[in-house]
């Protein structure tokens, strides 16, 4: 992945938030301007000139002196944003609360500017567009989950765009993500937004587990986190591991995977083994990790031709997928991490994978904007490559029963297929924003969605559709 790059709390990349987006339409919609000062201003707003340059996203700044020249009302309108409720939503409310009859410019009209001005970002040029002919043809419809709940309590936050697994479901009501510096819980039945760990104190292990570092870290950047049974693991942009058990005062452990500069912890997946809870750390050191967590001992420490972004573990803990910064991924045993297959399809770099619980079958996902489907029984070709609208796909997940596989693309897009209907038919989750991760709870009752946005900052949840559904009131 590209280690240099990351997202400050601020923020800054090539693609708009929603509300840049929108004050400048309506600043376009309400003030005429000349000819030359229209077109200098399309070339402020809309260029790209390539990732080097990190700051062209118009500042929050510029873009209220120019709503105060424009039409401070309608800017005013954009920054008063409420919940959405599924009862709402019924009655015609944006889910996001974004007041379209108020902007001058239609939902469906945005959408058009958005697919069309969205650039995804490619290590390969234009690896994105030469899939096509590849890509299997599925049709939307699907309604396998509902839109419940849009709360705006919960800010959801991306440090490096490439990285996005920072939200994790640990029932159909505890949601856990990052938020800054900090791991934040919600909890949609009370409806209670609570903070876990501030990764900005001095944070010091109150377990003294050989290995550990006694010192701790102080304001540790996270690139990614998972969340599983009760524990809590975090990494950081230079190979920091930090442990928390949710139920236990303190930090039980930490340490640092290496000493090397470039030693990002792109991903971490927390997995049952026959010995207890194990956890893999994924890294640009080329490594892979996994720990146990009685003690937080080092099992196994595997290297890689080329840096790690994601691994995941099959079901009966024989094989994990590992894929990275080339564009063969690896099958590899789990025991050794001797190589058993390539994975070769994909045209650029990937940063996800999945398996399905029937152990045979995995996905992966990939800046070629396509998700891969794989059977471990004819690894010559993918069984299903399925496109996404507008960028990488950078987080996917089976569901725990198999019957769905979930799509996250880097904005704006989650896509839900069904596993039964061989991937044709999926179900499009339609939104506005930067994803930060994607989580079905172990239930496959709720899928939650983070999204960052300078101001429609949330977090979505969807709940599986049945044929008795109740009431909202009564769910």
């Amino acid at each position: 992945m590209v280690e240099r790059f990351r997202f400050s709390t601020g923020y800054k990349y090539y693609n708009y938030s929603i509300t840049t987006l929108l004050v400048l339409v309506v600043m376009r919609n309400n003030k005429n301007v000349g000819s030359q000062q229209k077109e200098e201003r399309r070339k402020k707003t809309m260029s790209y000139e390539g990732v080097d340059q990190m700051d062209y996203m118009v500042d929050e700044g510029d873009v209220v002196d120019s709503a105060d020249e424009a039409n401070l009302d309608e800017y005013d309108l954009l920054m008063q944003v409420t919940d959405t409720s599924a009862s709402q939503a019924r009655k015609g409310k944006d889910i996001q609360g974004i007041p379209w009859d108020r902007l001058h410019i239609t939902r469906q009209s945005y959408r058009l500017t958005r697919l069309e001005q969205y650039t995804n970002y490619e290590n390969i040029p234009s690896s994105g567009e030469a899939v096509d002919k590849e890509c299997k043809p599925t049709k939307k419809g699907g309604m396998y989950y509902d839109f419940i709940y849009n709360t705006r309590l919960v800010k959801p936050t991306i440090l490096h765009f490439q990285l996005r697994n920072l939200v994790w479901a640990t029932s159909k009501h505890d949601v856990y993500f990052v938020s800054n510096y900090s791991v934040m819980h919600w909890s949609s039945l009370s409806q209670n937004l609570t903070e876990v760990l501030n990764f900005s104190d001095h944070i010091v292990p109150t377990e003294r587990n050989p290995g550990t570092l006694t010192e701790g870290f102080t304001r540790t950047q996270l690139s990614t986190v998972a969340v599983k049974d009760r524990l809590l693991v975090g990494g950081g942009f230079h190979g920091e591991i930090i442990c928390k058990y949710l139920d236990k005062p303190g930090v039980s452990f930490c340490t640092r995977t290496t000493h090397r500069e470039n030693a990002i912890t792109n991903a971490i997946e927390i997995f049952e083994s026959s010995s207890g809870l194990h956890f893999m750390t994924s890294n640009n050191d080329s490594g892979v990790r996994e720990y146990e967590t009685e003690r937080f001992q080092l099992l196994n420490h595997f290297r890689f031709p080329w840096p790690v972004n994601h691994t995941s573990m099959s079901p009966d803990r024989k094989l994990m997928t590992v894929v990275g910064d080339d564009l063969d991924g690896l099958l590899v045993d789990a025991r050794n991490g001797k190589t058993v297959s390539s994975i070769v399809g994909h045209l650029d770099y990937s940063f996800a994978s999945t398996w399905h619980p029937d152990g045979r079958i995995f996905a992966t996902g990939n800046q070629d904007k396509t998700c891969r489907v794989w059977d471990l029984r004819n690894m010559s070709a993918p069984t299903a490559t399925l496109k996404a609208n507008i960028g990488a796909v950078r987080s996917i997940r089976f569901s725990g029963d198999g019957q769905f596989l979930v799509v996250a693309e880097p904005a704006d897009f989650v896509h839900v297929y069904s596993t039964r209907d061989n991937y044709e038919t999926r179900q499009e989750l339609d939104f506005f924003g930067e994803i930060s991760g994607v989580s079905l709870s172990p239930d496959d009752e709720s899928i939650y969605i983070g999204i960052w946005d300078r101001t429609y900052a949330s977090l979505l949840q969807y709940n599986r559709r049945h044929t008795y559904e109740y009431l909202d009131s009564l769910i």
